[in-house]
């Protein structure tokens, strides 16, 4: 037993994909503190693999992974596992794993009523959605939705790609970034977990952009949109039951030419800030040696403007190498970065005033790809 629970949950990459080779056992928990201070990382559950994404029960209670894998059991496919969490220690019990229902698996979120986990399937373009028992655990699929069609890169868009999945705060709709439609589309949630497609909404932005993850302004007006393909930042305005773009910026640093993709979006809870992910710039940077300014493995700070619906970009800060995943502290003060790369978690303060990330704290751990902070 600890004395104080594990409340940050990592999940890690356990076995090779396309573009990493896995060395991982399972998900790792680690303590954080208000000061921004990493305990060290311990293994919680081991056997969950791939867990690409975490997301929590708002009670804490149930830790739901979801499996980027390309088999499970046998059959072409990914797999989302439900875990138990004791409030008290922290520590982790696996309740069950079921079927994606499609291959690859990258995201996943709960409805706000706690009935159903809704999950992408990224390689296979699909997205689906599980009843949840009143013990936690994951029960059948009760909707589902296979994507068609494709863009313009011949290798990353080829056919749909369900990269996120999300449920707006606003309309309660689910919405999804398809990388390989370079699209936004939007579903309708039914009483009992069914999906429909409304493609009358759905918004398309520029070929070959390869939208990846969207996050929500807390003015309930504005959403902003991240594209992995062209590292861009689309400002979303709502218009009737759809939106539309009034700003796209690049997260990319001046001059910069090389290769890079865009991970994650996340907005301030004042709704000022925006920060965005680069990966692909700098081989050998951790948080402790970043590197020098300009390598494109980064976060990229934004300033949104209201009355404008612009964002600017005001600082690329340096981190460690394919900083997949972050989130932003509950007090605002700090990011919580995983380097995929170079196996670990990194603390970020972050200055305003700047603005400005400085590295605070680091804790080493294998092949960290997303993270929940719990309580």
């Amino acid at each position: 037993m600890t004395a104080r629970p594990f409340n940050l949950v990592v999940g890690t990459y356990t076995e090779n994909l396309n573009h990493l080779e896995g060395h991982a056992k399972g998900l790792m928990g680690l303590r954080y503190d208000e000061d921004g201070t990493l305990g060290e990382a311990e293994l919680l559950a081991e056997g969950v693999p791939n867990a690409s994404w975490l997301v929590a029960s708002r009670d804490g209670r149930f830790i739901y992974a979801i499996s980027e894998t390309k088999f499970y059991e046998g059959r072409p496919g990914g797999s989302a596992t439900a875990l138990a969490r004791d409030t008290v220690t922290g520590e982790l019990t696996l309740l069950n794993t079921v079927y994606s229902g499609g291959i690859e698996p990258t995201h996943g979120d709960l409805d706000p009523s706690g009935r159903f986990l809704l999950l992408s399937n990224y390689r296979s373009g699909s997205v689906a959605a599980f009843a949840i028992d009143p013990d936690g655990s994951l029960g059948t699929m009760v909707g589902f939705v296979q994507d068609e069609g494709s863009s313009i890169h011949p290798v990353r868009q080829t056919g749909p790609h369900a990269h996120q999945i999300a449920i707006d705060p606003v309309t309660g709709r689910v919405l999804v970034p398809d990388l390989g439609l370079d699209s936004l589309l939007f579903f309708d949630l039914s009483p009992d977990g069914g999906l429909t497609e409304d493609r009358s909404v759905r918004y398309t932005g520029a070929a070959g952009a390869g939208p990846r993850h969207v996050d929500f302004h807390p003015d309930g007006t504005h959403l902003l949109l991240l594209n992995e393909l062209d590292n861009t930042l689309t400002v979303l305005r709502r218009e009737g039951d759809g939106v539309v773009a009034t700003d796209i910026k690049t997260t990319l640093p001046d001059g910069y030419a090389g290769h890079a993709q865009a991970s994650g979006v996340r907005v301030s809870a004042d709704g000022r800030w925006v920060f965005t992910g680069n990966r692909g710039g700098n081989s050998s940077a951790s948080a402790e040696h970043p590197g020098p300014r300009g390598d494109v493995d980064a976060i990229s700070i934004f300033e949104f403007d209201p009355a404008s619906e612009t964002v600017s970009l005001r600082r690329v800060e340096p981190t460690g190498l394919e900083p997949r995943d972050f989130i932003i502290s509950p007090d605002q003060r700090n990011l919580i970065v995983v380097h995929q790369d170079v196996d670990e978690l990194a603390v970020y303060r972050f200055d305003p005033e700047g603005p400005s990330l400085s590295a605070i704290s680091v804790s080493s751990l294998p092949n960290p790809a997303a993270l929940v902070l719990v309580g």
